[in-house]
């Protein structure tokens, strides 16, 4: 049976089904009309063969507790060695309902309170979350914004931050969420080589590892045994194949102990077995999902190019930073003059938008605004006109 949905230019009505990207503005504090482009997750139903799958798998009835076996690894593995030439092995696997949840486990397995973990902001905002929230310490290598719109590493300010807080834990992303980085071989290996001199354990979330569009998505721990041994690294199909909701994640920690460490904390958490929906849409996403994924991923790849044109035809004073990877495109407003709280509120109450203010990834992020492209294109057209119109204008 061939994949049916392949038409991404369909906007799709996800009102009134629970939505928390369109169904929840005014309990956020926003208008009820809003234009939504905030949160990552996309606009596009997921392969057809999912969708099949996942009745098929309901019509059944019953719905006790389960469990995988091989084949789901299988999928997982071959789709990790095709994509990206990561040879990961079964025992290495820890399932968990999703990516943030394994941060936070990483933090409470591999520091206790009061101590540092190291971030580099502007960064995915959980990262803070899970950090502060489980009474850590927030240590930021704070990127630098080059003349060249791109996010670049200060690795000496990196070294000096893990020795100056005692670090033992760093949360890399991988690629950059948002500043759409796609980190080099040699960036990473710059980063791993320290973190190995000093103890440092790397939680490595590649969860975006499916959208890069410039250069090539290095595994971390696949750089070479040293780094694998100091490694958990984070992959998800949530991201690729529109699956947030069936809350499954694919964890790999090759070292016994730090694995052991790990699986202890999930379960003092009360995590066990997972849905059977979720392990259902993740297998059949690596073994069917392939043809779904590359269309929907030139689709994106036209809309950020789109952007990118846009943006230098018609937003004066607005940069779109240099985009490497991920579908959440990261835009500098400094050059219009507004201050970030002008700017959200011109962007929230005149042109009737949610996007994701700069601020809440790290006041580093201040000016910027990051906007989801994984849209059919009439939506970021309205959006991107809305910020002509009621923005810059």
């Amino acid at each position: 049976m061939p994949e049916r949905n392949l038409d991404f230019d369909t906007v799709i009505n996800r009102k009134n089904t629970d939505c928390l990207k369109y169904d929840f503005a005014v309990r956020r504090g926003l208008p009820e009309d809003v234009l939504p482009l905030w949160i990552a997750d996309m606009d596009f139903r997921t392969s057809s063969y999912i969708e099949d799958a996942l009745t098929d798998r309901a019509k059944h009835g019953v719905f006790g507790y389960s469990e995988v076996k091989t084949p789901y690894f299988s999928a997982v593995h071959d789709w990790l060695k095709i994509h990206h030439g990561w040879e990961t092995q079964e025992k290495w696997l820890v399932k968990t309902p999703g990516v943030v949840f394994a941060l936070a486990m990483a933090v409470k397995a591999f520091t206790k309170k009061g101590d540092g973990v190291l971030i580099q902001q502007p960064v995915y905002y959980p990262f803070s979350e899970v950090i502060e929230d489980n009474g850590r310490r927030i240590v930021s290598n704070d990127l630098v914004y080059g003349d060249d719109d791109r996010y670049h590493i200060d690795i000496v300010d990196f070294e000096q931050k893990i020795v100056d807080n005692d670090i033992k834990l760093f949360l890399l992303c991988n690629p950059h969420n948002p500043g759409g980085r796609v980190w080099t071989v040699s960036e990473l290996q710059q980063m791993g080589n320290i973190c190995v001199k000093h103890g440092v354990t790397v939680v490595s979330d590649e969860i975006h590892e499916d959208f890069v569009f410039e250069g090539r998505h290095t595994v971390f721990a696949s750089i070479c045994r040293e780094f694998e041994d100091i490694s958990i690294t984070c992959t998800a199909p949530s991201k690729t194949f529109n699956l947030a909701s069936m809350l499954i994640s694919n964890i790999f920690i090759p070292n016994t102990k730090l694995r052991r460490k790990f699986r202890k904390q999930k379960d003092a958490s009360g995590i066990s077995q997972l849905s059977v929906l979720g392990l259902t849409a993740c297998q059949t996403a690596y073994e069917k999902g392939d043809e779904w994924y590359r269309a929907m991923k030139s689709y994106v790849r036209e809309n950020i190019e789109f952007t990118r044109q846009y943006i230098a035809e018609k937003l004066h004073g607005v940069k779109m930073a240099h985009h490497e990877g991920t579908y959440l495109v990261w835009l500098d407003f400094r050059g219009t003059g507004l201050s970030h709280t002008e700017l959200d509120d011109r962007i929230i109450n005149r042109a009737r938008l949610w996007l994701d203010s700069g601020n809440i990834f790290g006041s580093v992020g201040e000016g910027f605004q990051r906007i989801n492209v994984a849209c059919p294109r009439a939506t970021l057209v309205e959006a991107l006109e809305r910020i002509r119109r009621y923005v810059i204008d």
